[in-house]
């Protein structure tokens, strides 16, 4: 934000569509959270039944009413690029819909989670309200990674709900993701005599072939169906146009259902490309739906959504890892995400409002 321009306010007392686009309207793509960040840390710090803390762009709010049972809502505040040469903001209202970016990844969750914490004083659980930063870029960066690090006690609790967008539906565990690299080496000679040297590009044939012919997976897991991918989605090699290629690399993305592990998962893929040097970049497990646990089947019967499998990797496999059963919901369609016209119904933010109000104002049996 320049300097001396007034930081952004954010009313928590508006209409929860409003409040979504004066969300979107904040920039915050990856790593540029600070305006959004202080926005939210302000309006939150003005409600006194909540005690709020701050970890860089991540805002954290909890209450401290003593009841038996704590849970996490979480939603990041960073976004994709903003479109080019057009910026798809501000947000726009047309019809019975909201256009911009973030409106479905993911400020509409946002911005239900800054509604519920400024109007649910009293929930039949206490809550821990986690805004973080960096989700949509390297594992490395991402704050509840971070959190994690510096203050485990944060993400303590007996069930979280990641406010991803899911359509209006519940969307149980998710799938994992590994990025491999696969090489081929040839050797380097004239174009005009390639007789002389070896092809590492045309080598790469064999791994496209793999590919093409792959039958993924479709996996029931805990009532769930999940469907396996595995995608080239990078390619790289030579040196010159006039020179045969001496090395040639094509990054695969494996998405693996959650009856696998990481190192399973991996085991696979270099089963798929034996022959190959196979390069293990990023591998990020997935997460059980969980639906047997008694704070899901809650979750679940207190909203009255359809349930699912998510199709994707998210922040609820954190939440696993440390024991914690999870779940996605939020508005907005996932299938919308990150595109240029990103947009979601009016009525799915209010939705959302009115069901998670449920579910936290209804007393556990």
């Amino acid at each position: 934000m320049p300097s001396g321009m007034p930081s952004p306010r954010l009313d928590l007392s508006a209409d929860v569509v409003e409040l979504v686009a004066a969300i979107c309207d904040i920039p915050s793509v990856s790593g540029q959270e600070g305006p959004l960040a202080d926005a939210v840390e302000a309006a939150l710090r003005a409600l006194p039944h909540l005690r709020v803390t701050r970890d860089g762009h991540t805002v954290i709010a909890r209450t401290d009413l003593g009841r038996s049972q704590r849970v996490v809502i979480a939603g990041h505040l960073d976004t994709v690029p903003l479109a080019s040469p057009h910026p798809n903001l501000p947000t726009q209202c047309i019809g019975d819909r909201l256009v911009g970016r973030g409106t479905v990844d993911m400020k509409g969750g946002v911005g239900v989670m800054l509604r519920l914490a400024a109007t649910v004083p009293d929930p039949c659980c206490d809550v821990t309200y986690l805004f973080y930063d960096c989700e949509e870029v390297d594992s490395a960066r991402n704050g509840l990674r971070r959190v994690a690090a510096n203050t485990p006690e944060a993400l303590t609790a007996d069930f979280a709900v990641l406010m991803e967008p899911t359509d209006g539906a519940v969307e149980g565990g998710c799938k994992g993701t590994l990025r491999v690299r696969l090489s081929t080496k040839g050797i380097a000679a004239h174009s005009a005599r390639p007789w002389m040297g070896h092809n590492a590009i045309h080598d790469a044939s064999e791994i496209l072939a793999r590919l093409t012919a792959y039958q993924p997976r479709v996996v029931d897991v805990d009532g769930l169906t999940y469907h396996e991918a595995l995608q080239a989605v990078l390619i790289s090699g030579g040196q010159a146009a006039n020179v045969i290629p001496d090395h040639c690399i094509v990054t695969v993305n494996y998405r693996y259902a959650p009856d696998r592990s990481e190192d399973e998962a991996l085991a696979h893929v270099e089963g798929v490309f034996a022959g190959f040097q196979v390069e293990a970049v990023d591998n990020a497990g997935g997460a059980r739906p969980g639906l047997d646990r008694p704070a899901v089947r809650a979750f679940v019967a207190a909203l009255g959504v359809p349930v699912r499998a998510k199709e994707g990797w998210t922040d609820v496999a954190r939440f696993a890892a440390l024991g914690i059963p999870a779940v996605n919901y939020g508005p907005g369609d996932p299938l919308l995400a990150h595109m240029d016209d990103e947009w979601a119904p009016l009525a799915q933010y209010r939705d959302a409002e009115a069901a998670m109000r449920r579910w936290l104002e209804t007393p556990a049996t």
